[in-house]
């Protein structure tokens, strides 16, 4: 087996968070922006909340809140929300996705490992 660099290994097995988002976007259920996320959040039906970088802080801080209260994960996208779009495969801005079925996809559970003490980077 040829030897990869750090990058294309951690690539090819981890696959990353926008090819988790496209299967989430393919086989599972989601709403996009602000209100309706914040609609999810309140009545639970959310699972995992993704934020593009550039979300107000003010809008940043309350959807956080409420992820909390529901213990919801929360998912800071390192793009901003042109990106996010792109990443779902629209032709518009997202600035925040709230994911109630992840489908195929094992983007929550990704989330989690990421966010415990020991998880990867």
């Amino acid at each position: 087996m040829p030897k990869l660099s750090k990058g294309a290994a951690k690539k090819g097995r981890g696959e990353g968070i926008n090819t988790k988002l496209a299967l989430v976007m393919k086989s599972g259920k989601y709403t996009l922006g602000y209100k309706s996320s914040l609609k999810q959040l309140r009545s639970g039906k959310s699972k995992l909340i993704i934020l593009a970088a550039n979300t107000p802080a003010l809008r940043k801080s309350e959807l956080e809140y409420y992820a909390l209260l529901t213990r919801t994960l929360v998912e800071h996208y390192k793009g901003d929300n042109i990106a996010l779009g792109t990443a779902c495969g629209k032709y518009y801005r997202v600035g925040c996705l709230s994911i109630t079925d992840s489908g195929d996809s094992d983007i929550v559970r990704h989330v989690q490992e990421q966010q415990q003490p020991g998880g990867q980077e």
